[in-house]
C-alpha cells in the first residue's frame, strides 16, 4: 500500500515509479524495504486488484483522522478522465463512457476529503450522495450541497442522523425562494471548499485514472484522496 501511495504521489506509471524508487534507498528505508525488495511492476499491478476496497477505505478514514474535522462538511461531484483506460477496452465493448463522476465529502474548515464515491455515467448523484453522507453522519453537524442534491428524502435522512442539511432548493415556487433565504449564508458558501479539493487533487495528483475496471477506478480515486490528506497533514 505504501508503494501505491508513492506511485500516486510521484504521478508516474507502475514501471516508472519503481524505477525512481530504486534510486531512493532512504525513502524505501522509511517503509522498511530495500532496493532488492522492490517487486516487478506487474506484481504491483496484480496486488492493486487483490487488496480489498474495504482496506483502501480504512486508509482513507485514517488519513482523514490526521486532521481535526470541524463537523461541518460539503458534498459535490466532479469528473475524472478515463479515456486512456477506456481506449484499450472499448473495442471489446465492455466500456461505453470515457468519464466518471466522483462525489466527495469534504470538511469545510480545512478542505480535507472524508469520503469518496464513484458514480457511473447517467446515475443519479443525488441518491448516491446519501451513501457518502451516511458513512460520516456520526461526525457531522451540518452538510452543505448545491441544488443538484435537492431531494427531500435526503434532508429528512440527514435530520434523523442529527445532521443539519444546508441544501438549496430548486426554485419553482415562492416557498422555494423562502427556504433558500433561511439557509445559513456563510456556512453554505463554504461548500466551495469542495471545488478547492478537486482542483488541488487534479493539479498535484492528476486528473485521470489508469485502472481498466470500475472498482479499480474507485480504489484509485480513494487512494488519491488519502494521499492528498497525508500531504496536507505534513504542511501543518
Amino acid at each position: 500500500m505504501s508503494l501505491h501511495c508513492l506511485r500516486v504521489y510521484l504521478e508516474k506509471s507502475y514501471r516508472e515509479a519503481l524505477d525512481l524508487l530504486s534510486e531512493m534507498p532512504q525513502i524505501l528505508g522509511e517503509i522498511g524495504l530495500d532496493t532488492a525488495d522492490l517487486p516487478d511492476h506487474s506484481t504491483l499491478i496484480k496486488w492493486f486488484d487483490r487488496i480489498k476496497t474495504a482496506l483502501w477505505r480504512v486508509l482513507l478514514r485514517l488519513s482523514a483522522q490526521l486532521h481535526e474535522p470541524s463537523g461541518h462538511a460539503a458534498i459535490d461531484a466532479t469528473f475524472f478522465d478515463r479515456e486512456n483506460a477506456a481506449a484499450s477496452t472499448t473495442v471489446a465493448g465492455r466500456i461505453t463512457g470515457f468519464r466518471h463522476s466522483k462525489q466527495l465529502l469534504s470538511s469545510t474548515q480545512k478542505a480535507k476529503p472524508f469520503w469518496t464515491f464513484i458514480v457511473r455515467p447517467r446515475n443519479a448523484t443525488t441518491h448516491n450522495g446519501w451513501q457518502v453522507a451516511l458513512r460520516n453522519a456520526g461526525d457531522l453537524a451540518s452538510l452543505a450541497a448545491d441544488k443538484g442534491y435537492d431531494w427531500m428524502d435526503l434532508r429528512d435522512k440527514l435530520r434523523e442522523e442529527g445532521v443539519r442539511p444546508l441544501i438549496k432548493h430548486r426554485e419553482f415556487r415562492p416557498i422555494d425562494h423562502a427556504h433558500n433565504a433561511r439557509i445559513d449564508g456563510p456556512r453554505y458558501r463554504q461548500r466551495a471548499m469542495c471545488e478547492t479539493v478537486f482542483s488541488t487533487i487534479k493539479r498535484t495528483l492528476g486528473d485521470a485514472v489508469r485502472a481498466r475496471t470500475w472498482y479499480g477506478e474507485f480504489r484509485e480515486l480513494v487512494l488519491m484522496c488519502a494521499v492528498h490528506n497525508i500531504k496536507q497533514s505534513l504542511k501543518q
